[in-house]
């Protein structure tokens, strides 16, 4: 199993994870429930009429953390954004339940994959390991 497999299946078993971006000088923080490996990268999934997608925008440099049976995940990196049809197409299939408000086809629907990303799971009994992808 990759290192993004392994922590697309990090962020799937938590259900729910919070992205931290940064507004200015104010970091902003939220919950998310997307990940997708595609093409060997990690995408998770947006509006663009969202503040955060004009957070990223603005800075792409974003973490996300999750927590799940003891260990925790941060995952750095910067996003960027890819438009190609199909990768939405592939994030709606995985989520069904956003479908009600996102198409592939429509101007608002976003996905956006992590570049140099260093993910980092610790926990209280282990020593941190470190995967880069």
């Amino acid at each position: 199993m990759s290192n993004v497999e392994r922590v697309c299946g990090f962020l799937d078993d938590a259900k729910v994870y919070y992205l931290a971006t940064a507004e200015g000088d104010q970091p902003r923080v939220r919950p998310f429930g997307t990940a997708l490996v595609y093409e060997d990268r990690l995408y998770i999934q947006t509006g663009k009429k969202k503040d955060v997608s004009r957070q990223i925008a603005a800075n792409p440099k974003a973490e996300i953390c999750a927590f799940q049976d003891g260990k925790w995940i941060r995952i750095a990196g910067e996003l960027a954004n890819d438009d190609r049809r199909e990768v939405k197409v592939a994030m709606l299939d995985k989520y069904p339940s956003l479908k009600a408000m996102y198409s592939a086809d429509d101007d608002n629907t976003q996905v956006l994959y992590f570049r140099e990303a260093v993910a980092t799971i610790a926990s209280f009994t282990a020593a941190p390991e470190e995967l880069r992808f």
